[in-house]
């Protein structure tokens, strides 16, 4: 069964950056899309980014759109988010899924599987 992991998560200042990785063991994630969604306390599930089977195409909610970049690097089986220009609400424990082989996407929880555990994104001064 596909298990995804997450890492790369701390605590930073409002306009740093951070880059989280989604990583998986035995599975290769070129064949899969792959979507970062967030939970901050007290909100529900959000999506953030997705990336298509590789070579596919990326999208991005409004909220992070020119913050926020998705990518693969396919040696190393890892899909990573690298995050700019952070702001307070960006607050939330991150999480990846992963979802079919599909060459577009549109990060909504709904379509997407196999959930990691999260990694904690603290954004304040």
């Amino acid at each position: 069964q596909l298990q995804l992991v997450e890492s790369g998560g701390g605590s930073v200042q409002p306009g740093g950056s951070l880059r989280l990785s989604c990583a998986s063991s035995g599975f290769t994630l070129d064949v899969n899309a792959i979507g970062w969604f967030r939970q901050a306390p007290g909100k529900e599930r959000e999506g953030v980014s997705c990336i298509g089977s590789v070579g596919g195409s990326t999208s991005y909610v409004d909220s992070v759109k020119g913050r926020f970049t998705i990518s693969r690097d396919s040696a190393k089986n890892v899909v990573y988010l690298q995050m700019d220009s952070l702001k307070p609400e960006d607050t939330a424990v991150y999480y990846c899924a992963a979802g079919g082989a599909w060459s577009h996407c549109y990060p909504r929880a709904a379509d997407f599987g196999s959930w990691g555990q999260g990694t904690q994104v603290t954004v304040s001064s």
